[in-house]
């Protein structure tokens, strides 16, 4: 356990998306590393991607704060998790700074995020079709809501050293500074498609210039020394660092036996590699498959953490790359991405997705969320998957897009039925049929229905959720592992 503290840290923010958030957020953060600061990454909201650029301009792990997914209580013990150690902290906002989510008033937006942190806001504002108007549009974003503390402006897509001169003489009136301006022509180029950036994962070098230029562009164009002044305003916060040992003991522990999962076989064999290594207790750890690399990149990092805290050993493997899963897997964990980008080198990878299917076939724990339901199926646009699930996907032109208030519907590896999580949904696919006889969760929001597939050791569902809200998930599926 740790205090939250006093880490110097500010919120960008912006007054609509498009505005260039990400290029000053992840610009600041590589300016400042670049200069011997260890810098915190964050990100608001549930966004995947973003926190990959992030971590590239870091060396540390970007981390996500949502009010919606883990509750307001959370967001300042998870933000000092990630800024134990860091001389200062970025927060990347989402969407503009009062949007958040639908119907629910400031819940999730980045100003409840920005009040909860007590951390001051730079405004990002597009001035390219804007001269004295923008100081209207500042004054309302300042006063909108007295909590929020917007403590300057950075301007972009500034045309000229004319417009800046007008930009900056207008914005004199409002009191609120001007802490860095970005030209129209300075555009650092990041590859977008159908869910947004293209993930670091997938870039390689292409993601480590990128970074390396939006750091370069910021640090030429913003007053740093004055950033870090404002970063270091922030009002104090009180309490605990989230820690995942701690959350799982006050968690309450996963009912056992697990129902409706059949009788457990015997545990494989360890192989070779010699036994597992062993908790602090004394308990052996169970090997914990966690899929990453190009078509599997989305993941919150405390799920990892708290699978640890739970007595499991976490290796990551490639899908694209790896023709086996770990030694010893007992379980798998298989997160969001791009499985559709990747469907045909997916298919490819026949001995892998045989190892997946009889892990699945002898009932060992496999938790998927999105880009691991599709990957589960039996087909992925017309490609063989590895048939775990009697249901077929496929790339579709509709954008499901929201947060989602589900609860459990039927007994399995993460949860037992009744259970009430949050989520997440963000895809353009859709799987026929959208639920097995045995659902996953039941959402309400935008329609009542149910989703997913419970079958066996298997836990599939488009529902994105952030374990760090319900640690007991993690220890019912390590629980599991043991068990299967």
């Amino acid at each position: 356990m740790g205090s939250v503290g006093s880490v110097p840290r500010l919120v960008v923010a912006a007054p609509a998306s498009g505005s260039g958030k990400t290029t000053v957020a992840t610009g600041l953060m590589a300016a400042w590393s670049a200069r011997g600061m260890a810098v915190s990454p964050h990100k608001v909201g549930p966004d995947y991607i973003d926190p990959g650029y992030h971590a590239l301009a870091t060396g540390r792990v970007g981390r996500n704060l949502d009010a919606y997914l883990c509750g307001a209580e959370l967001v300042a013990p998870l933000f000092a998790h990630g800024a134990r150690g860091c001389d200062i902290a970025v927060v990347e906002g989402v969407m503009g700074l009062f949007d958040g989510a639908s119907g629910e008033g400031e819940l999730a937006s980045t100003a409840q995020v920005a009040k909860l942190l007590r951390a001051p806001v730079v405004l990002v504002v597009d001035a390219s079709a804007q001269a004295r108007s923008v100081a209207a549009l500042v004054h309302g974003f300042v006063s909108f809501d007295p909590e929020v503390r917007v403590g300057g402006v950075i301007l972009n897509k500034v045309a000229s050293d004319r417009h800046e001169a007008v930009l900056r003489e207008t914005l004199e009136a409002t009191g609120v500074p001007v802490l860095g301006v970005l030209r129209r022509g300075a555009v650092v180029e990041t590859p977008s498609r159908h869910l947004g950036l293209v993930p670091v994962a997938e870039r390689a070098a292409d993601a480590v210039a990128a970074v390396e230029a939006m750091g370069a562009m910021v640090a030429e164009g913003c007053d740093l020394a004055g950033l870090v002044a404002l970063a270091s305003s922030a009002g104090p916060l009180v309490g605990a660092a989230w820690d995942a040992d701690e959350a799982l003991v006050s968690s309450p522990p996963p009912p056992l036996p697990f129902p409706s999962l059949g009788a457990a076989p015997p545990d494989p064999p360890v192989g070779p590699g010699g036994p597992r290594p062993q908790t602090p207790d004394g308990l052996e750890r169970a090997v914990v498959a966690l899929a990453g690399g190009a078509a599997f990149s989305f993941s919150y990092a405390e799920h990892a953490e708290l699978l640890t805290a739970a007595g499991a050993e976490v290796v990551t493997f490639d899908p694209l790359r790896d023709e086996e899963l770990p030694e010893g897997t007992a379980g798998l964990v298989i997160g969001g991405g791009f499985p559709e980008v990747y469907a045909a080198e997916l298919s490819a990878n026949e001995r892998l997705r045989k190892a997946v299917a009889a892990l699945a076939e002898r009932g060992a724990p496999v938790a998927a969320e999105c880009a691991g339901l599709l990957y589960l199926c039996r087909e992925l646009d017309g490609m063989p998957m590895c048939g775990v699930l009697d249901a077929s996907a496929r790339m579709s032109e509709r954008l499901t897009l929201g947060y989602r208030d589900a609860v459990a519907v039927s007994d399995g590896v993460l949860a037992v039925a009744g259970t009430r999580m949050r989520g997440h949904e963000f895809h353009r696919t859709v799987v026929e049929p959208g639920a097995g006889a045995s659902p996953a969760w039941g959402v309400r929001v935008p329609e009542r229905r149910v989703e997913g597939f419970v079958e066996g050791g298997v836990h599939a569902s488009y529902l994105h959720t952030h374990w760090a809200s319900a640690p007991g998930v993690a220890r019912r599926f390590v629980e599991r592992c043991r068990t299967s």
